[in-house]
Formats: C-alpha cells, sequence, structure tokens
C-alpha cells in the first residue's frame, strides 16, 4: 500500500463490527476510528411523507416508528407549529404541527431512513441546543473510562462550551491519568462568527457539512470548508472533513465522480483527515470504501503544490523548539532527504511540521503511547513508538537502527532528526542534525 498524508477516519457500526473486517479496513488504510453513542431499538425507522411523528423529550424508551426521545431537552420550548425540522444533514424534512408539554407532534414532508445518531436542525438556525447534553456527559465518562484519545463535541457555540467539554473530560479521565484531545464539530450557525475562538480552546476541528450545510445553506459550505482548513493550520490544530464524502458507496461499490472530487478537493486543501460516517457503519461495502479512499486521498497528493519558501516569507517563530521543526521541514525539502525524523515527547514538534505541505515523510519516535496515538490524525505524520536512550548519541543511533529496521532508510539515504537536549523533556526540542545513513 502507496504511503499516504491524508488520514482516513472510519465510523465504526453493524456493518463494521466483525474483527477479522476491522482488521482488513485498518489494513487497507483506516487510521482512527470513531464510536458513536445512543440507538433506535431496531437500529433506525422508515419515515413516509404524510406521517406523524414526535420528538418526545421526555421519553426514556428507545425510539420507534411513532416516536423518538431527544437528547436536547429544551426543543420544545425553541419551536412552535409551523417551524421546519431537518434531520439526518437535511435529508428527512418534518414541520411541527402543535407542541403539547415535552412531546414536539410533527408530520412528515421529505421521508427517509432515520437512523441512530442523527441531528436536529431548524430551518434557518436559532436552536439554542448546549453542547453537552446529560447523556453527553455519561458518554465522555465511558469514553474515558478505555481512553479514547479524541472526544468530538457536538454543536459548540462559543469556545466557553469547548472549555467546560474539557474540564469534564479531565475530570472523567483523572483516575486513568489520561487527557484526551477535543474535536469541535462545527455544525450551527452560530459558531461561524465565533470560529476563531472556538478553534483556539479545541485540539482540532471538524468540519461537519451536514447540519452546517442545513443551517447556512449549501453553496456557502465549499468556502467555509476552505476557510476552516486554513485557519486550523494557521493555528497549529487539527481538522477534519466529514459527511457523506462516499455516500453513494453506502449501497453501490464504487464512488461517483462528484465524490472522488469531493474526497480530492478536501485533501488539496490540506485537511488532515477525511471521515466516512454510514458508509462504515452500515454501508453495504465498508472495506471497499476505505480501498477506494484511500486511493483518491494518495493520486491527489500527489498533485499537490508544495510551497514552503512562501510559507515562511515574513513569518518569524520566538520559540526554539518551533524554530528547529520549521528548519527540519525547509532543509530537508531543499536536499531532497528521504525522511524527517522528530523525536518527541508531547508529539508538538511532529504537529508543527505537519501544518505544512511537504512531500517528505515525518516520522515521529516517541516512547509514550498517549502520544503516540494522538499523533495518528496528524497530516503526513507516521507515529513510532521506541523506547530512546538519555543519552543523545546512544538515542540517534537507535532512532536510526529503528528506521532501517523497519525499511523507512537504507545505506546512503539522507535524513533530518530532531531532538532535545536534555532527552525526555517535552517542549525541549532544540536540536537538528542532517545524516546519511552510512
Amino acid at each position: 500500500m502507496p504511503r499516504r498524508a491524508t488520514k482516513i477516519v472510519a465510523t465504526l457500526g453493524p456493518a463494521s463490527s466483525d474483527p477479522a473486517l476491522l482488521e482488513q479496513m485498518i489494513r487497507a488504510g483506516v487510521n482512527v476510528v470513531r464510536l458513536n453513542f445512543s440507538k433506535f431499538a431496531e437500529g433506525r425507522v422508515m419515515l413516509v411523507p404524510g406521517q406523524k411523528f414526535v420528538l418526545d423529550a421526555a421519553r426514556v424508551e428507545l425510539g420507534d416508528i411513532d416516536a423518538v426521545g431527544l437528547d436536547y431537552k429544551a426543543l420544545p420550548r425553541e419551536v412552535k407549529a409551523g417551524d421546519v425540522l431537518l434531520l439526518n444533514d437535511g435529508l428527512i424534512v418534518i414541520t411541527v404541527d402543535a407542541v403539547r408539554g415535552e412531546a414536539v407532534h410533527t408530520t412528515v414532508k421529505l421521508g427517509g431512513e432515520l437512523s441512530n445518531n442523527k441531528g436536529i436542525n431548524k430551518q434557518g438556525g436559532g436552536l439554542t441546543a448546549p453542547a453537552l447534553t446529560a447523556k453527553d456527559m455519561d458518554d465522555i465518562r465511558t469514553a474515558m473510562s478505555f481512553q479514547a484519545d479524541y472526544v468530538a463535541v457536538s454543536f459548540p457555540k462559543s469556545a466557553t462550551d469547548m472549555e467546560m467539554a474539557r474540564q469534564l473530560c479531565n475530570v472523567a479521565a483523572a483516575e486513568f491519568n489520561h487527557k484526551p484531545g477535543l474535536i469541535a464539530k462545527i455544525e450551527r450557525a452560530e459558531a461561524i462568527p465565533k470560529l476563531l475562538e472556538i478553534l483556539l480552546a479545541s485540539d482540532g476541528i471538524m468540519v461537519a457539512r451536514g447540519d452546517l450545510a442545513v443551517e447556512v445553506g449549501n453553496a456557502i459550505v465549499p468556502g467555509l470548508q476552505k476557510r476552516m482548513i486554513k485557519l486550523a493550520r494557521e493555528h497549529d490544530r487539527v481538522v477534519i472533513t466529514a459527511t457523506q464524502m462516499m455516500e453513494s458507496m453506502i449501497t453501490n461499490p464504487v464512488p461517483t465522480r462528484a465524490e472522488v472530487s469531493d474526497v480530492a478537493n478536501a485533501v488539496l486543501d490540506g485537511t488532515d483527515a477525511v471521515m466516512l460516517s454510514a458508509e462504515t457503519a452500515a454501508g453495504k461495502y465498508p472495506l471497499e470504501t476505505v480501498i477506494e479512499m484511500a486511493k483518491i486521498c494518495h493520486a491527489a497528493e500527489g498533485h499537490e503544490s508544495v510551497l514552503l519558501d512562501a510559507d515562511f516569507t515574513g513569518k518569524t517563530f520566538s520559540r526554539i523548539d518551533q524554530s528547529i521543526a520549521m528548519g527540519a521541514l525547509f532543509t530537508a525539502h531543499h536536499l531532497g532527504a528521504k525522511a524527517i525524523v522528530a523525536m518527541t515527547e508531547s508529539g508538538s514538534t511532529a504537529l508543527w511540521m505537519s501544518r505544512h505541505l511537504v512531500h517528505v515523510p515525518i516520522y515521529a519516535l516517541t516512547a509514550k503511547v498517549a502520544t503516540q496515538r494522538r499523533m495518528t490524525l496528524y497530516r503526513n505524520v507516521r507515529p513510532l513508538l521506541m523506547d530512546s536512550s538519555t543519552d543523545r548519541d546512544t538515542a540517534l543511533t537507535e532512532a536510526e537502527n529503528h528506521l532501517k529496521s523497519r525499511g523507512i532508510v537504507q545505506s546512503g539515504d539522507i535524513y533530518a532528526i530532531t531532538c532535545g537536549e536534555p532527552m525526555g523533556s517535552p517542549g525541549g526540542t532544540n536540536m537538528l542534525k542532517i545524516c546519511q545513513v552510512s
């Protein structure tokens, strides 16, 4: 399988629950898996035009063909008769007939299959749903019990939403000596004016194009996608592009040309990862979808323009470790090095390197499993676990041997390597060495 810079996130579900199939998907290109919480009793219901359907904030039992419960308990107080609600990224349209207590009674106007974990929007925006519901808080505790590396926060509208989520995650993870990264799902119209503050309060963002398109309109989303990816890269945050990327492959063994272009354009925009949702969770062709997506990403990367010189024009770096990271990129690119190697404790050096497009692969060597797992999401970074010596020269020799044993470098190859003295101190990268394998 050719080396690929863009990472693939796959949502797990009934279609990908078999361990043998999941292993095949990982070997075919899946880098990160996404887990969803909550369920309908039968997994999904089919809504048809003219049907009555109730959204009930008081309902505790699982959903069925007549009604479903709500995590968003305030909805009955925020809608009125005549409002138009959109489910499943706008594919299902319902109108509000009446609100009776905690129950919103609706009529289906545009039907379709409604499955687990689908969002709800009001046409034109205006819902004040909190980023974290009581159920979300329970789910976070569950996710922290198995030390999930990232938590995606739905519907944040301000930095405060993300700060609350981080505090909750850190408390829930404390007993496991763990701190997850936080991904803000940008899916509300209200989030757009506060995009920068939300980004800075997060470790990354997800361009959640379905819910966002419902609120701001389809035509506006491509421009917002480019803006969000650019902003995330400029501020050293990761970015995932999501929703309907290979939607037709839920039922078809090959993607449409439009889907191929969509994935390729996200890659060319510089996204860290592209995400599959129902395609791998409930589709007929989860493995084939991953294979096709990996091919598209690899092909698109071959057409990227590397503009490092322009990237660095007028830039200044106040931190020694960041300056070393940029120096490694610049030197390796112009030398035609085989690899860039970052020996890192926290992963920051690899993150900074990954914010710039370069066709030299970045290998991040770390002794910390948590750091290795978190770096898996970084574009063009392959994180490797390696126990290293506290002696610098010994550690550098160990690193080269590690690369040689994996076939990454061989005799005569040039590579750039960064590390810090003293070894093992987070944020201490202060050395760049250019090496030629003997």
